[in-house]
């Protein structure tokens, strides 16, 4: 029974994820940046909204008994998301951006990297669920 639950978790964080990948993906940081930002400027909260692996995380941990594995889980995915609140401030509020940071973000991003999370994630699952 538990594999069967397990497995399920795993399957809807994937879904979730792949969610995430489709509206966010881009072929540079920048362009990335840009998709999000355009939900971003519209309402933090759309923004938020359009990430459901964050939510996911939060009733995982809580389901775990707020087990290490899935602590871990929500603390990468809120680091991630407010990472990309302050490259958007600086990149399209500030407008205060090194030229080292402006020519990373410019550089072509592998096509697989977006889906990274997809393989990263599930592993912390599986061993909350251990």
């Amino acid at each position: 029974m538990i594999d069967d639950i397990l497995l399920s978790y795993i399957f809807i964080f994937v879904l979730l994820e792949m969610y995430e990948v489709q509206w966010q993906k881009a072929t540079t940081l920048i362009g990335m940046l840009a998709r999000m930002f355009e939900y971003y400027k519209k309402s933090i909260f759309l923004f938020l909204v359009k990430h459901p692996t964050f939510y996911f995380a939060i009733w995982f941990m809580v389901v775990n008994d707020y087990n290490i594995y899935a602590v871990s889980l929500f603390a990468i995915k809120t680091l991630d998301i407010a990472t990309k609140i302050v490259l958007m401030k600086r990149v399209f509020i500030d407008k205060d951006i090194s030229p080292e940071l402006s020519l990373a973000m410019l550089t072509p991003l592998n096509k697989f990297l977006p889906y990274i999370g997809v393989v990263a994630y599930p592993p912390l699952i599986f061993l909350a669920m251990s």
